[in-house]
């Protein structure tokens, strides 16, 4: 039986925490608006100015409960977790891969394959689903470029240029991302990625909706105990988890983008919801964010069937499995990382 354990997000700002007996409770202003049990969860996300005190601190790592905080508009702050998870021969088997180019290189491209694979279903269900509403022809000559990406990556051995052609197929994607707004489509408009600071609505909700999904790319790589910081496709840097980065890979265009989509299709987030700093971001407002969050339990609530296990699972639990069949690779228990490719 697999426990499903969810993340709390508390985005009400001066929202004060802190532990009651064996849970957590959850205080705004004078009024106690939950109490969640410490063994349901696995992280308590805090977005900007909130409260917690030093006995929920203390006893959040005694449960596995990882506490992390970000300013209010997802910049990574910092975090608190309990002794690291795993043993240490996983993770110097983990360094002693990402030290090595080549090495490197055999595992990024599984998780580049995976990236792609995903970009392009999800492009060819936008054509199945709305291809009378939309410019079909556009999104056919992206796949085809895609495609011919998707066999580079499979003859390819050099990391540098695997990142390459990772960047170029992401840009193609971009390029006809729009079409795949089909509601709204005065007010939201998507003339390309850009982010620190993103400058319009679409990328404001892609970069935060992202953040939501690293971080529980953070919390399913320390359960199966590798080192979310030392990554393949994304090299080594201080301040980032480059290993959460890359098991990302896979998931940002069937979960985290079409979560986007769906939401601005179906009018669940208004234009009227965002606004420009004198810095020039776009940020949502309160409302947006808890619509965007509550969506985005939401959808990792979904069951799938995973192709290689041949079992049923929901997304929140995809997460942990893929990173637990990384681990085994790394290990050497399977010859290849099985990404899961979405249809």
């Amino acid at each position: 039986m697999q426990r499903f354990l969810n993340t709390l997000y508390i985005t009400t700002q001066k929202t004060y925490l802190h532990k009651k007996g064996e849970a957590v409770e959850v205080i705004v202003g004078d009024e106690v608006k939950a109490s969640i049990p410490f063994i349901t969860l696995d992280s308590i996300v805090c977005f900007g100015n909130i409260y917690v005190s030093p006995f929920l601190l203390g006893a959040a790592p005694k449960y596995n409960i990882t506490i992390s905080f970000l300013s209010e508009t997802g910049k990574f702050l910092a975090r608190v977790q309990g002794p690291v998870a795993g043993n240490v021969l996983l993770r110097k088997a983990q360094y002693r891969i990402s030290d090595d180019k080549e090495k490197s290189a055999q595992v990024a491209k599984f998780f580049i394959t995976g990236k792609i694979a995903n970009q392009k279903s999800v492009l060819q269900r936008a054509i199945r689903n709305h291809g009378d509403s939309i410019d079909a022809k556009k999104l056919e000559d992206a796949i085809t470029h895609i495609n011919y990406n998707l066999d580079k990556v499979m003859r390819e051995n050099d990391l540098d240029i695997l990142r390459g052609i990772e960047g170029d197929t992401s840009q193609m994607y971009f390029s006809v991302f729009n079409e795949l707004i089909t509601t709204q489509k005065d007010s939201f408009i998507f003339q390309g990625r850009n982010r620190r600071p993103p400058l319009d609505s679409v990328n404001a909700m892609l970069s935060y909706t992202y953040t939501l999904l690293y971080h529980d790319m953070i919390s399913a790589l320390e359960v199966v105990g590798l080192d979310p910081a030392v990554g393949f496709l994304h090299r080594d840097r201080p301040g980032r988890l480059s290993c959460a980065l890359d098991l990302m890979e896979e998931f940002r265009s069937f979960f985290a983008d079409r979560l986007i989509l769906s939401l601005i299709n179906r009018c669940e987030i208004k234009p009227n919801q965002f606004e420009t700093t004198g810095s020039s971001a776009v940020i949502m407002d309160e409302g947006a964010r808890k619509t965007l969050i509550t969506s985005y339990q939401k959808r990792k609530e979904v069951v799938i069937t995973h192709p290689y296990i041949d079992k049923k699972m929901h997304l929140a639990i995809l997460f942990h499995t893929q990173a637990r069949l990384l681990a085994r690779y790394i290990r050497g228990d399977i010859d290849g990382y099985p990404v899961y490719i979405w249809k």
